[in-house]
């Protein structure tokens, strides 16, 4: 039995492009075990998970979302994709790390896409968190300049969005809340051509 069939970590990123690679080297760095998926075989990046660290486990999307929290670090157009992976995302913490670029925003009704994104993962609590910084910062050390690297997050559940609070502090981020998807979510979204006023924002929080 292969390593990535008979264990799941508690955390798990799907998408293991630029942005999925920067966000397992912040686990990397504190040594916490993650799983990583893409709808490709698990064998394909393998040495790519492996060059990051040993607690980068390569697995399939289906032992993938198994994990409690999912960070879903896929192009915005593949979140449904995602999504039909279970048929309820009860008990399941979502980090949308996915940016609408290009999107219109009637494709999305109008909705921020962080709540657009939500609603296709069926009872899951969503935090919008960890996109608004480029793959190349956000695979730094945050901790710069004697200060830590902000992360912004917004959720309509407050539990989760204080659960995500707290790992991004494990992992050595300064988070910052900025309330619900509506009002939170549109800071830091892009869709369209368009920006949030807080997307790309490199911030550091001195304590």
């Amino acid at each position: 039995m292969s390593k990535s069939e008979n264990k799941v970590a508690g955390y798990a990123i799907i998408g293991f492009g630029k942005i999925g690679q920067a966000l397992a080297r912040a686990f990397a760095r504190k040594g916490i075990e993650i799983s990583v998926a893409t709808t490709r075989n698990p064998e394909s990046f393998a040495s790519d998970a492996a060059a990051i660290g040993p607690g980068i486990i390569p697995t399939t999307l289906a032992e993938a979302v198994k994990a409690d929290v999912i960070f879903l670090a896929v192009r915005f157009e593949s979140h449904p994709d995602v999504a039909k992976a279970l048929t309820n995302w009860q008990g399941k913490t979502i980090v949308d790390v996915t940016n609408a670029y290009g999107v219109p925003a009637e494709k999305m009704g109008g909705q921020p896409s962080a709540r657009f994104v939500a609603q296709a993962f069926t009872g899951g609590k969503l935090v919008k968190g960890f996109n608004h910084l480029g793959a190349a910062i956000l695979g730094q050390d945050p901790a710069v300049h004697g200060g830590r690297r902000v992360v912004f997050l917004a959720s309509d559940d407050d539990g989760a969005a204080a659960e995500i609070a707290a790992l991004a502090e494990n992992l050595g981020f300064a988070p910052i809340k900025l309330g619900g998807l509506s009002e939170g979510g549109l800071l830091v979204q892009a869709h369209g051509n368009t920006w949030g006023k807080l997307i790309f924002q490199d911030l550091f929080k001195f304590d």
